[in-house]
């Protein structure tokens, strides 16, 4: 409290005392979070047995120094402990308090400085010197501080006016001080806003101008604050007040809508939402959990900005099939209708299909294997899920996996995330509207991942029959049974498959068709389909077989069908184009016509193979693609040299080691081979794998470098439509390789005659390939290099009539 009726001036007898008390010890009293301005009347409660002790000493003597704390924690402060500056203060009345502390009455009279301690027990006490105010000397400068105090105290009277804590009347008193010190001081103790270092820096401040200017940018700054708490306060009463206009308008709305009859749409929309949560049979805990969000929904405003998603969550809930399932069984004798109908071939991949449906008959809880297709593109694997959900009666739902990367796509958003959703997993399941549909997650082999998550990990969980009927979308975040649903997944290859995602799975291998196979597809489903397709009348279009073999041996290189039914497409609109012309007569598609609308012949690999075997130093290699087999020219030469070898082709490491490991077991076998020993002496040898840009990997081609290598350093050409595979150790061993089926079949569509396959691998034909796909191929199997060597090269080490009636046969090949 400032004192207003004290004198502008100390008295002569305050200065006095002053002197005189600065040259004794004077009791200091410290006090916590509080700082006393000269003038200002300030009422203390004393609690400390040190303090407490200091004011009963007091005797006619009342006047001690009253000094702030650095730290108020502290109970026991010492000196150093203690703010240099404090202020003198008389002690006007002491007041006994019940708990035995005391209300002391003090009033500031000037500012000092604490010189030295001269007692710490039982008090403090401390020779102190006094702090005059600095005035301006000049006129100008003084005009200068009368104008400062001017705004001083008009910034403080506005902040007066705008606080409901400050009385009026400290406005009147402010503007009756005439002295800038004591203005400065007033307003100085009466601001509640400022921290005690604020208030301490104000009392050390001697210069009475930057007492001010310190003070101004308080109160400016405090002004700005309380500008913008007034603004807020403003914004949210003006919110809160549209907010129960808008409520007793709603409700008045609501009691007309009930005397005249109306039902409330928004109420109709929870009622609606409400039944279909009691009928949709959901489980308990996720029932009660739709039940709280739709309770929720039915108190909030329309206008609330959550309302839609609260909405959009609840309607998901309610839109899942809980309880409702296809409810058919299992026919196993239409099943194998149904398959053998829509695919041709593939026996045993239709054999593996009816065993799981069998089983599936037997006990329909199963928490069966997960079905994955793996084979090249166009085999038919997609299809094969539509027609497996057509044999059991289910709906069917497809999930393209191909460039996914994002793990959000398979387990959903988080709601917090604007426009969130559930995955693509349970955006199926709505779709399908059963809780068993079929559910085919396509090209598996081509997920992607980067810093939004990891989808085939998010996979891992959904493919587990162990843990799927607990499946627990980001959105929907209640757990969901997907024992029921039947997925098969498809892939072109299984390598970039992770380990842990393939464990999950039952791999079932689509290898591809024979030209056979391929024919009889086309006349079955292919061409049919592209007839109605392209609009053409059936009468006027005739595809004999001879063209449609035309077009599978020379327009089409591919494992599957899909490239044939695209052939088959262009004819079929180029007959389109005719009859719309007006030529509607019919048209039997032969090999001149197939020119006319296709080109030249795109695919020669039949002669191919016959014309480029015709030299020494060429050998054809079967290998195994993504897309399914395929073959692969391998050429060797040499030049004067002095036994450099060079591997040229885009080839990989184990290809690079294969050619390395050839050579080596040429030249240790020199000898048996008619060659010197040191042959590479004096020539240079060069192997190249031409196949375009292509990269070629893979650990099956030794057998063919070997061959090439004796065939161009013995100057034998190959035997005439023969092709390969196999790997070749050191020792001449012929190791087994993968994808037998895959590479024979890519020998038949290449006209080869015969084909070399480690002895190993006779298995896997005879599992593999049926006789009809072996038929007039000699297929001669090889456990040692010789072997391959003798079958490869028969006029290696043949007697000279026979060598004589085999390039007979050379001549006919030509012929």
């Amino acid at each position: 409290m400032f004192n207003p009726s004290s004198n502008s001036q100390p008295s002569s007898q305050s200065g006095l005392e002053l002197t005189q008390s600065a040259a004794k010890a004077i009791p200091v009293l410290p006090v916590r979070d509080t700082v006393l301005f000269p003038h200002a009347v300030l009422p203390l409660t004393v609690g400390r047995e040190s303090s407490i002790q200091l004011i009963e000493s007091l005797g006619d003597q009342r006047t001690i120094v009253v000094v702030a704390q650095r730290d108020a924690r502290v109970d026991s402060p010492q000196p150093d402990q203690l703010y240099e500056y404090g202020t003198l203060a008389t002690v006007h009345k002491v007041v006994k308090m019940p708990n035995q502390s005391r209300f002391v009455f003090t009033e500031g009279t000037a500012r000092v400085r604490l010189v030295r301690f001269s007692q710490t027990e039982p008090f403090l006490m401390a020779e102190v010197e006094p702090v005059a105010d600095v005035e301006a000397a000049e006129a100008a400068a003084s005009s200068a501080v009368e104008a400062l105090q001017r705004n001083v105290i008009f910034q403080f009277q506005q902040i007066v006016n705008a606080s409901p804590t400050l009385s009026d009347e400290l406005q009147t008193i402010a503007a009756n001080i005439q002295e800038p010190s004591r203005a400065a001081d007033f307003i100085a103790s009466s601001l509640p806003f400022l921290t005690t270092t604020d208030k301490q820096t104000l009392l050390e401040s001697a210069d009475v101008a930057a007492r001010l200017e310190k003070i101004n940018q308080f109160l400016a700054k405090e002004i700005d604050v309380q500008q913008l708490r007034n603004k807020i306060q403003t914004e949210v009463q003006d919110q809160v007040q549209q907010s129960q206009r808008d409520y007793y308008l709603r409700e008045q709305l609501k009691a007309i809508q009930k005397e005249l009859g109306e039902v409330d749409e928004g109420q109709k929309d929870i009622d609606e939402l409400r039944k279909k949560i009691e009928e949709v049979g959901m489980p308990d805990d996720v029932k009660k959990e739709a039940l709280k969000e739709l309770n929720r929904l039915a108190r909030m405003s329309p206008m609330a900005s959550d309302s839609s998603l609260v909405r959009n969550y609840v309607e998901w809930l309610a839109s899942l099939p809980w309880a409702r399932s296809s409810g058919t069984k299992v026919d196993l004798g239409k099943a194998a209708e149904i398959l053998n109908d829509d695919h041709y071939g593939l026996k045993k991949v239709k054999d593996r299909i009816l065993d799981y449906l069998s089983v599936l008959e037997l006990k329909p809880d199963m928490k069966g294997p997960i079905l994955c297709f793996v084979g090249p593109p166009g085999v038919g694997k997609t299809s094969l899920g539509r027609s497996i959900a057509r044999a059991l009666g289910r709906k069917f739902q497809r999930v393209s996996l191909g460039g996914m990367h994002d793990e959000a796509e398979i387990r959903g958003h988080r709601r917090t995330y604007v426009g969130a959703l559930p995955g693509q997993i349970m955006q199926s399941i709505r779709r399908a509207d059963t809780n068993d549909p079929v559910i085919m997650l396509d090209e598996l082999d081509k997920l992607g991942r980067d810093f939004r998550g990891d989808p085939a990990a998010a996979l891992l969980e959904t493919l587990d029959p162990e843990q799927n009927n607990t499946f627990r979308d980001n959105y929907l975040d209640v757990p969901f049974d997907l024992s029921k649903v039947l997925f098969i997944c498809t892939a072109n290859m299984l390598d970039p498959i992770p380990e842990p995602l393939l464990d999950r799975m039952e791999i079932i291998s689509l290898q591809g068709y024979t030209e056979e196979e391929k024919v009889h597809i086309a006349y079955k489903y292919l061409i049919p389909r592209q007839i109605a397709g392209n609009g053409i009348p059936a009468e006027v279009i005739e595809f004999p077989e001879e063209a449609v073999k035309h077009i599978v041996r020379h327009y089409t290189r591919e494992a599957g069908v899909r490239r044939l039914e695209q052939v088959l497409g262009t004819v079929c609109r180029k007959v389109a184009r005719r009859y719309v012309e007006g030529n509607k007569e019919k048209l039997v598609i032969d090999k001149e016509l197939l020119q006319e609308f296709l080109g030249g012949v795109q695919v020669r690999v039949d002669m191919e193979v016959f014309e480029r075997t015709r030299r020494a130093g060429v050998a054809v290699g079967l290998a195994w693609t993504p897309a399914g087999g395929d073959v692969l020219f391998i050429e060797a030469n040499r030049m004067k040299g002095k036994g450099g070898f060079t591997m040229t082709g885009q080839i990989g490491e184990v290809m690079q080691e294969s050619m390395q490991a050839a050579l080596t077991w040429v030249r240790s076998n020199a000898g048996s081979l008619g060659l010197e020993e040191d042959f590479t002496n004096s020539v240079d040898l060069h192997i190249h794998v031409p196949a375009g840009a292509i990269p070629k990997d893979g650990p099956s081609a030794g057998v063919t470098m070997v061959t090439t290598l004796v065939s161009l350093m013995t100057n034998t050409p190959i035997r005439p439509f023969t092709a390969m595979t196999g790997e070749v150790t050191l020792s001449g061993n012929v190791l087994p390789v993968g994808g037998i089926k895959e590479k024979f079949l890519a020998a038949r569509r290449a006209g080869v005659q015969h084909v070399i396959l480690p002895a190993d691998n006779r298995q896997n034909v005879e599992e593999d390939l049926t006789p009809a796909q072996t038929e007039g191929v000699t297929i001669h199997y090889a456990s040692r290099v010789e072997e391959v060597l003798a079958a490869a090269l028969p006029l290696l080490h043949a007697r000279p009539q026979d060598a004589e009636a085999l390039s007979g046969v050379i001549v006919g090949h030509v012929a």
